[in-house]
């Protein structure tokens, strides 16, 4: 089972090839240094890079997969694929439009099943994705074979802090999520605080592995609160604002200064994080071996670290993708949701492509609109 993988949810154009839960291809056409300059996405930009270069990028992703095939017509698409898959949400609205036409556009003109995708869900299940060139499955040794459910998924990326009870696959029941900002927003925000640019969150946890994560006092949002489920992290940003206001007020920030800046603030976001964890899996309603955890944030080494100790401290095992690469926006992750929602008979015929619209707003644990 071959599927073409399309997502343009936000400042990325990805477009995958996968077979099963293996990666054939994966190609990423970034847009963050057009972004950079203004501090965030904007949505007109992102639209604009997306459309032209969109086919570019399809075409390499075949190339990739499938170096001495047959290609067909100006967009290349290979005649030994089953399916298009596409992110339909959540998102940026006119980036995912963007993704989407061109995934209605190749169904309709090669008569291929189309699958569409919450990008959450992929997020969840690129834990489950295997590198097409090798045998090795993933860092952890386990995979879909073995994988016993329920399991409780994490997704920590730039637009979602979640935390959700995977029953089955395709049977999701989100259980904690931010009331606000979500994790990776909230440390690049305090990344270009502190002149990091934008995106920081990586920068900002290469400065915070030289800083001490206790040389300043910041405050562990909703400490006490953890049984309300929910992330806060717009008091800690504010409290941050503060804070280097207070300290550059005094003295010229120093690089010792700015490393433990980030050190402290990085460190007590994510202690939030796995407060509200360590609450839930000692609460014991919900019973299970394993976590799957995938987005952007999910590649931070520090975080890792303190996922994989209050698993361990709760006899479960953490279940990461085998690449970093599959932990930021892409559509490997896709292609692989997207196999199991083929199996599932989750897919739209050609004809029936005139219902399927962009959900910016879309929640993994609720039908597409047209399945309601």
């Amino acid at each position: 089972m071959k599927i073409l993988a399309i997502d343009t949810s936000c400042d990325e154009t990805a477009v995958a090839v996968t077979e099963g839960t293996k990666i054939l291809s994966n190609i990423v056409w970034s847009q963050a240094s057009l972004h950079a300059k203004w501090g965030g996405v904007v949505p007109s930009i992102a639209k604009r890079e997306h459309e032209e270069r969109i086919n570019w990028v399809i075409e390499k992703a075949l190339k990739k997969a499938f170096p001495k095939s047959h290609f067909i017509g100006h967009q290349l698409l290979v005649t030994n694929i089953d399916a298009v898959a596409v992110t339909v949400g959540p998102g940026l609205a006119i980036a995912l439009e963007v993704g989407i036409k061109k995934a209605k556009e190749l169904s309709i003109k090669f008569n291929k099943p189309f699958i569409p995708v919450n990008h959450v869900e992929g997020h969840l299940l690129s834990p489950l994705a295997r590198p097409g060139i090798s045998k090795q499955i993933n860092n952890s040794g386990l995979n879909i074979k073995n994988l016993d459910f329920p399991v409780l998924g994490v997704v920590t990326s730039g637009g979602h802090t979640e935390v959700v009870w995977i029953k089955t696959l395709g049977d999701y029941k989100i259980i904690a999520q931010t009331s606000d900002d979500a994790l990776g927003e909230s440390l690049d925000k305090a990344a270009r605080l502190l002149d990091f640019g934008y995106p920081g969150g990586e920068i900002l946890e290469i400065n915070a592995r030289q800083g001490n994560p206790y040389a300043f006092d910041l405050p562990i949002p909703m400490l006490g609160r953890e049984k309300e489920m929910y992330f806060s992290y717009s008091g800690l940003k504010a409290a941050f604002v503060r804070l280097v206001k207070e300290v550059s007020s005094k003295k010229d920030l120093t690089p010792k200064d700015i490393s433990n800046l980030a050190a402290s603030y990085q460190h007590v976001a994510f202690t939030h994080f796995i407060r509200v964890l360590d609450y839930l899996l000692k609460s014991n309603k919900y019973s299970t071996k394993n976590i799957l955890a995938g987005g952007g944030v999910m590649a931070n080494g520090t975080l890792r670290k303190m996922l994989r100790q209050v698993a361990k401290k709760n006899n479960l095992k953490v279940l990461v993708p085998y690449s970093k690469r599959l932990n930021t926006d892409n559509a490997a992750m896709i292609g692989v949701a997207a196999y199991f929602r083929f199996k599932r008979k989750e897919i739209l015929k050609p004809k029936e492509l005139a219902k399927v619209d962009r959900i910016p707003r879309a929640k993994v644990d609720e039908p597409f609109a047209w399945e309601r």
